[in-house]
Order: C-alpha cells, then structure tokens, then sequence
C-alpha cells in the first residue's frame, strides 16, 4: 500500500500563484488591433440594425445589436486577430 501525502504538504498547492499580466506595450498593441477589427464591423452592424429598428427605444436597439457583437468578438474577431497577429502583440514585431 503507498500512502499520499496531504495536498498541503505542497507549498505551490497551498498558496496560488496569480498569473503574470502581459507587459502594457502588448496589451496597447492588442487594444489598438481590436479597435481597428471593430471598428468596421460595428459601423457595418449599425448599418444594417438601425434601420429594422426603426422607432425601437435605445435600450431596444442595444438589445439586438449587443449580443451580435459580443458573439462576433468571440468567435470571429478575437480568436482571428490572436492567430494572425499573435506574435506581433507578444513581441512587436511581425515575422
């Protein structure tokens, strides 16, 4: 029979460790690619919601356009931009 030791017997169990944060330079790059990808799709999306909202309340309009967007940014956006430019907000440089 072997015996276990208890998990806080490890001092990395016991205490977690909070993971580093990027430095800001990729953090800027990062926000400055995200609003040139958005930008765009959110002029488009106005383009076409507003006008089938026609009348609608703000808060109408915002509840259409929202969940568009955040699920754009999700699964489209985001996860593109981090493939094609991953290395370049990592490091700055492309290549």
């Amino acid at each position: 029979m072997t015996t276990s030791q208890p998990a806080t017997s490890n001092p990395t169990l016991a205490t977690p460790q909070r993971p580093a944060m990027p430095p800001l330079a990729a953090r800027l790059r990062l926000a400055g690619l995200t609003l040139i990808a958005v930008y765009p799709f959110i002029t488009a999306l106005l383009l076409v919601v507003f006008p089938l909202t026609e009348g609608w309340p703000l808060w109408g309009r915002t509840l259409v356009f929202a969940p568009i967007m955040v699920l754009a940014m999700m699964f489209g956006i985001m996860p593109f931009l981090q493939k094609r430019f991953g290395r370049f907000v990592a490091t700055g440089r492309f290549g």
